[in-house]
């Protein structure tokens, strides 16, 4: 298991009407050297884990629970045969590409050594938005990235370091719940039933999913409440 390599973007400015800043930094690309990453600090004011990176949209993107975003090669290829043409590392707005890792199957909560020094806990998958698509430029894209529920992992940072492409990466702690990056997707997404579940997860939990799946099972107790 490895890091193929680092990726990161620049503000760039597009017409997408998706994009409310008039830029994005979705459009990334592999680096050489070493680059360092850290806890960017919470939700609305922290940005990208890795010093370099934009975040153009600090209400949607960034933030400690969304420090750095993971998405397999083995993923990408698929999605190369899909549509017929090739994908570059980054092309999906990653900040590490990666070799032999399962993350989808990966579990909320599950550590990641990356390098000598960097320790990383896997939050959630990555819900598409509409300036993925545009970056795609595939119509219907939304739907289809989300029906095949492999969307890469968003991680926060446990312990800062800096990485570079070549630097292996050792899961170091698996927790001994079953609640999967693919399965806190779907619960978010299309099988939103299956929200009482990934609470066995806690607070390794992306903070709004967490909020989700919290609300979710407040308003089934409700009716019952109600009638005693």
């Amino acid at each position: 298991m490895k890091l193929l390599t680092v990726n990161l973007g620049h503000p760039r400015a597009v017409e997408y009407a998706t994009a409310s800043s008039g830029t994005t930094g979705i459009f990334k690309e592999p680096v050489n050297g070493s680059v360092r990453v850290m806890d960017p600090g919470p939700p609305g004011r922290g940005a990208s884990g890795l010093v370099g990176d934009a975040v153009c949209d600090l209400r949607r993107h960034g933030g400690n629970d969304q420090a750095v975003y993971a998405f397999a090669r083995e993923d990408l290829d698929f999605w190369e045969r899909e549509l017929g043409r090739p994908l570059p590392n980054g092309t999906f707005g990653e900040n590490l590409t990666t070799s032999g890792l399962d993350i989808t199957g990966a579990r909320i909560g599950e550590r990641w050594r990356v390098g000598p020094d960097l320790l990383l806990e896997i939050t959630s998958g990555r819900i598409s938005c509409l300036t993925f698509q545009e970056r795609m430029g595939e119509e219907g894209w939304v739907r289809r990235f989300t029906r095949r529920a492999e969307t890469g992992a968003y991680l926060r940072v446990i312990a800062p370091g800096k990485i570079r492409a070549g630097d292996p990466i050792e899961i170091v702690y698996r927790p001994d719940h079953q609640v999967t990056v693919a399965m806190a997707f779907r619960a978010v997404t299309f099988e939103r039933e299956r929200l009482p579940d990934v609470l066995a997860a806690g607070d390794a939990l992306h903070a709004e999913v967490l909020r989700r799946a919290r609300e979710y099972v407040t308003a089934l107790k409700e009716p019952h409440r109600s009638g005693t």
